[in-house]
């Protein structure tokens, strides 16, 4: 398969209005696909739909969609089988992502982790499953490195990727010969607004980051990797050196890793371990 064969095909993308959504939105439009937006921010989502249509000669669709709201996640599919006919691509890109100590944390941030990362791919997935398996698609989880290796301030985050990558696992299993692709994508520490969105102890957004932005990947380099591992029908995508080397490392000497997770995030801004 190759860039070509995006053109005219229909692809769900949540979580489109920033970051990795939104570079996956741009990515897609490239190689001609049609778009369906969905996102909590309706008005940036739909100048980003008409920006897209304007400078790709594509169709865009902008869809207000919390995928932690199951008739959101349902809305938005019917969306795309109404306006296009059909899925062929559904990216579950809609995350956030948490920052406190697992003592310290009121157990809602926890939930709210799970509704949104777990269950919205979940949701996403289960209303868009019967059109996919007709056009033989793609059905992408953006999850982490997190997902391999539980991280120090982020158990509900970790939590829900895990759960994530248990639910694909599944998932390819029982497509194995139905001609559904089934693709997880693990990004290392992207630079992009996750970490200024994530929930402290309390529920409340922190409002900057605690890393090195700078030093990690782009959300545009994360996107063509994406869209890549589906044009080649991949079945997972750990990006970085880091990141495999973690989830190699992990397997021979889990214990040893322990010590360098906690040494690591022992150097972020304010740290939470010592």
């Amino acid at each position: 398969m190759d860039s070509t064969s995006l053109r005219n095909k229909t692809v769900i993308i949540t979580g489109a209005s920033s970051g990795i959504g939104l570079a996956c939105a741009e990515a897609f439009a490239r190689r001609g696909a049609n778009l369906v937006l969905g996102a909590r921010r309706y008005v940036d989502l739909c100048e980003i739909a008409r920006s897209l249509e304007a400078q790709y000669a594509v169709r865009a669709v902008a869809v207000q969609c919390d995928v932690a709201r199951e008739a959101d996640c349902k809305a938005l599919v019917d969306q795309a089988i109404s306006t296009f006919n059909g899925v062929d691509v559904l990216v579950n890109n809609a995350g956030i992502s948490m920052r406190a100590l697992f003592a310290d944390l009121d157990l809602a941030v926890l939930h709210r982790l799970m509704d949104v990362n777990f269950w919205g791919t979940v949701c996403c997935t289960k209303y868009a499953l019967d059109a996919l398996l007709h056009s033989r698609g793609s059905v992408v989880a953006v999850s982490s490195i997190a997902g391999y290796r539980g991280l120090p301030g982020r158990t509900g985050y970790s939590a829900s990727k895990f759960a994530i990558h248990g639910f694909m696992e599944s998932l390819r299993v029982e497509n194995l010969r139905t001609g559904l692709h089934v693709m997880l994508a693990c990004p290392g520490f992207t630079a992009s607004s996750i970490r200024e969105t994530a929930l402290d102890a309390a529920g409340t957004a922190h409002g900057e980051t605690s890393m090195d932005e700078a030093s990690m990947m782009t959300a545009g380099e994360v996107a063509e990797r994406i869209v890549t591992g589906v044009i080649r029908r991949r079945r997972t995508l750990v990006m970085t050196r880091q990141g495999k080397l973690a989830v190699w490392m992990n397997k021979l000497l889990p214990a040893w890793v322990d010590q360098q997770v906690f040494k690591l995030f022992a150097k972020e801004k304010n740290p939470l371990i010592k």
